[in-house]
Parts: structure tokens; sequence; C-alpha cells
């Protein structure tokens, strides 16, 4: 299925402005993003945000992801719009949006059909081509990136090359490179044991110079919960041993989807983690029970925001040689 949406022309009876303004803060710990507004009690995840800062997306996952849809946000006259299905989104189970660097693709991934129709696939890495003010799309890039197993989270380097997540058999899921070259993907190959290992390895950030990969893994001896945050630095071609994010950043749930602005000022995430308390403190009425289930900080899924400056002083510091005493 193709269709043509012209970015500057969207219906302005349509567009409404969120009541409390999406906030970005420059915070030196992890916290819940735009509460109420992004993170609302749902199963909100993957985070992206345009090169140029205007348009936002991220996932809103039902139970179990049962069905998922991308969200979508831009920012006019220095406003955040309240976010509202994605024009290509709605349908089938779509989710993990993310932009080349340039901005003028925007990947993600889903399960509709190849052929246009109601049925529905496997998941396959998907993508809408910007010409102009104009998005295409969206299309299927096809073999071999595509096959009859499932393709996750993309994530794009200035030069082209896709990193993804797929089962690699008796390792689980696993990362994946695919070069682009000519017009064309290279056939895709695992990243090597420094970042992969024998549990489950997903849901990669890569940087877009490629100097460092933010990934979630489970199953490690440091892994604190059901998947954890970790991090390589690639040094002269090569990618060195996994490290685990600490200082907060990880907790006893599961941590995941990460992704870093542009401009390289904020690092979001997704989480499992709880802020709901129970006992409460005192009782409350059925109204208030049901606002607290279902606000953010439930379990269920908020997106978080840290300052990358905090980030990059972890790799900085984890990654430099131990000084003899």
């Amino acid at each position: 299925m193709k269709f043509i949406f012209l970015f500057i022309l969207i219906s302005i009876s349509r567009i409404s402005f969120a009541q409390e303004s999406i906030q970005f803060t420059d915070s030196d710990t992890p916290r819940v993003f735009a509460p109420g507004i992004v993170s609302d009690g749902f199963a909100n995840r993957d985070m992206t945000i345009s090169p140029d800062g205007n348009d936002l997306f991220y996932t809103i996952q039902w139970y179990f992801g049962l069905y998922s849809v991308i969200l979508h946000a831009q920012k006019i006259n220095g406003r955040w719009t309240k976010p509202d299905t994605a024009w290509f989104s709605g349908k089938f189970n779509d989710m993990e949006p993310a932009f080349s660097p340039d901005g003028s693709r925007l990947f993600f991934t889903s399960n509709r059909a190849l052929n246009g129709s109601d049925s529905v696939k496997d998941y396959d890495i998907w993508y809408l081509q910007k010409k102009g003010n104009i998005w295409e799309g969206p299309f299927n890039p096809g073999a071999p990136v595509n096959t009859d197993k499932d393709e996750f989270y993309p994530s794009l380097t200035k030069s082209g090359t896709l990193y993804f997540t797929r089962n690699n058999e008796e390792s689980g899921d696993d990362i994946f490179i695919s070069e682009f070259k000519e017009g064309k993907y290279s056939l895709p190959q695992p990243l090597p044991a420094a970042v992969n290992s024998k549990g489950d390895d997903f849901n990669a950030f890569i940087d877009p110079d490629e100097k460092y990969i933010i990934f979630s893994s489970d199953k490690r001896k440091d892994d604190l919960g059901r998947g954890d945050l970790y991090y390589s630095l690639r040094k002269d071609g090569v990618w060195q041993p996994a490290v685990h994010f600490e200082n907060g950043v990880n907790s006893t749930t599961l941590d995941y989807s990460p992704f870093v602005s542009a401009d390289r000022r904020y690092f979001f995430f997704s989480s499992k983690r709880r802020i709901l308390k129970f006992p409460f403190p005192v009782s409350k009425t059925a109204s208030e029970i049901r606002n607290a289930l279902n606000s953010y900080g439930n379990g269920f899924e908020d997106i978080y925001i840290l300052s990358f400056r905090i980030v990059e002083e972890m790799m900085k510091v984890r990654s430099q040689p131990v000084i003899p005493l």
C-alpha cells in the first residue's frame, strides 16, 4: 500500500495542542517524560524525534502487545500538538519508529501485509521516504533485511547502515547489521560476541557515526531485571565488551528501547519500573483508585528522559583503562 502525505498541509481543523506542553528536562536522573501527555498510563515506548526537532513519534501498546500504534506530535510555532495517531498507522500493529540521521526516511516495524490487504504477517521493517515536504510510502525494503522471521527496532547510521533485531536460533534475539551500498542492503550479519550474548540482545540505538551502541540484554550476570540497558564502544573498528549502565539507569524491571536526540542533549528509554506504591498510605475512593491505576508509573511502560551528558560521562568513565596502583 502506498500513499502520499503532504506534511505542511495537515488540516488545521484537526490540529489540537496539548493543554500542558511537552517539556524536555536536562535531568541528572531518569524522569518520566511528559507525564500525562506521552507517558499516560498505557504502555508507552520507542521514542524518536526528527533531526530538526519538530516531530516526535512513539509507540502506544495494549496489553501483551496485542495492539500497538505509532503516535505523532508536531512542534508548531514553538508549541507541541497533542499526540495523535500517525497518518500511516492505526490499523495494523506498528511500532518502533526511527529517523535516518538526515531525516529523509522514517523507519518503523509493522505486521502489515505486503500486498496492501487487511491480512497480517510476521513483523517486518518498513520506511517512509521524504521528498521535499511530501512523505511517500510506506515501503518494505524486502530481502535480505526482511525474512519469514520477525525483524524489529531499526536504527540507522549516517552511511545508511541498518541495525535491527532478529531471532538468531540458539542464542535468541540478536542485533544484526546490514550495510547500504549502491542502493541495496547487504546480507545482515549478527554483531560479534562483544555485543551479542547467549541471552536475548535487542532494541539497539546506534550512534550515527558508529562510535557507540546502546541496547538491551536479558539474562546476563549483572542484569537487574528482565532486561537492562548496556553499551559498547567501537574502537578502531572493533566493538568492545558490553558494559552495564548503572547509577539508576536500570531497574529491577525491563529497561529498553533507547534513543538519543540528534542534538545529543537527551537520552530516552522505556521502562516498566513502577512508581505507584502499595499499600496506599490512606484509604482511597474508587475514583481515586482508578485514576492511580490508570496513570503513568503504574508499571505498564513509560518513557523516561535523562540528560545525555550524564550518559556520555558514564560511557567515558567506564571506558577509561584501569591504571595500576
